[in-house]
């Protein structure tokens, strides 16, 4: 099968052969249709931060060369056990290596609801869970205030409209370009962090999902209630060797010892999560925002894009 592949951090990326993946038990074979770059897959690529390369699989070279986690498309075959799912059925979901033709995907994948194209759907899997899960550690509620630092990029789409589903009083922080968009996908109120700086701002948040990490929690602290939760989910590429992990650290420890509680994870798929997004999806609550679509021997393009940081919305591949 045909993926795109990086033999060493920093590229070049560079779409080859490669053996195709053993469908186990419990697992499906999915012909991949569509997929969409995340945030991650830059980092992955250029193997930054470096103190992460570990989790990567490599420190000097990447122990996979495959690239990706969200996908959208077609079974084509089911391994022994499985039951959910059978030839032909459209689904979407999240597997590493989804830079390719096929994926074998266990747990994370659901079914692709019959209204949503493969390249929305495609969309929508690491954006939109850790939009999801994010919300859920911070604890948002039906009548709070939450605010999204960063609120157009792909995270911050979803984040908008999950917690204006969860019937909170949503507030976008953007830029100029990208007002109109958080009006539209649900923001009760739009900041527009060029013309005024939301940690000056009178409003108190129950919430504050930290999604562009331009701001530190000494200035943020201002705006929080007593017992606001501050939900760090991005930030800054930083340098080198620490990457966001420098805003990350900085962030925990101006928190210590103060009654709002900070918290940073990384999200986990499960098929409960994936369903849901997926009846979000169907009914229309969630709406991906695609920026752009490449083809396929365009990635390299669309992940240097990514790597920029001011990508409003998804950038989507068809494969």
């Amino acid at each position: 099968m045909k993926a795109a592949v990086r033999e060493r951090y920093g590229g070049p990326v560079e779409i080859k052969d490669v053996a195709m993946p053993d469908v186990e038990d419990g697992r499906v074979l999915v012909r991949v249709r569509a997929t969409s770059i995340n945030r991650g897959d830059y980092y992955s690529l250029v193997g930054r931060p470096a103190l992460a390369r570990p989790m990567m699989g490599g420190v000097r070279r990447p122990k996979s060369p495959l690239l990706g986690g969200d996908f959208a498309g077609v079974v084509e075959a089911v391994g022994a056990g499985v039951t959910e799912f059978k030839p032909g059925d459209e689904v979407f979901g999240g597997k590493t290596g989804a830079f390719a033709e096929y994926v074998t995907p266990k747990e994370s994948l659901a079914l692709k609801p019959a209204n949503v194209s493969f390249e929305e759907a495609a969309a929508v899997p690491v954006a939109a869970l850790t939009a999801l899960q994010a919300l859920r550690r911070g604890e948002a509620e039906p009548g709070q205030r939450v605010l999204i630092n960063g609120a157009s990029g792909g995270v911050g789409i979803f984040a908008v409209q999950i917690a204006k589903s969860l019937g909170a009083h949503v507030t976008a922080v953007c830029s100029t370009r990208n007002v109109e968009q958080s009006r539209s996908v649900g923001a009760d109120r739009v900041i527009d962090y060029t013309k005024d700086d939301f940690t000056r701002e009178r409003e108190q948040y129950d919430v504050l999902l930290d999604v562009a990490g331009s701001k530190s929690f000494r200035a943020c602290k201002r705006v929080l209630k007593k017992d606001a939760r501050f939900v760090i989910i991005g930030g800054p590429m930083g340098t080198p060797l620490l990457g966001p992990m420098g805003h990350i650290g900085a962030v925990k420890l101006s928190s210590v010892g103060g009654s709002r509680k900070t918290m940073f994870f990384i999200a986990a798929f499960s098929r409960a999560d994936m369903d849901t997004l997926r009846d979000m999806l169907g009914s229309g609550a969630l709406r991906p925002v695609i920026d752009e679509i490449y083809p396929f021997e365009r990635i390299g393009d669309a992940l240097r894009k990514i790597g920029t940081g001011h990508v409003p919305g998804k950038l989507v591949v068809t494969i």
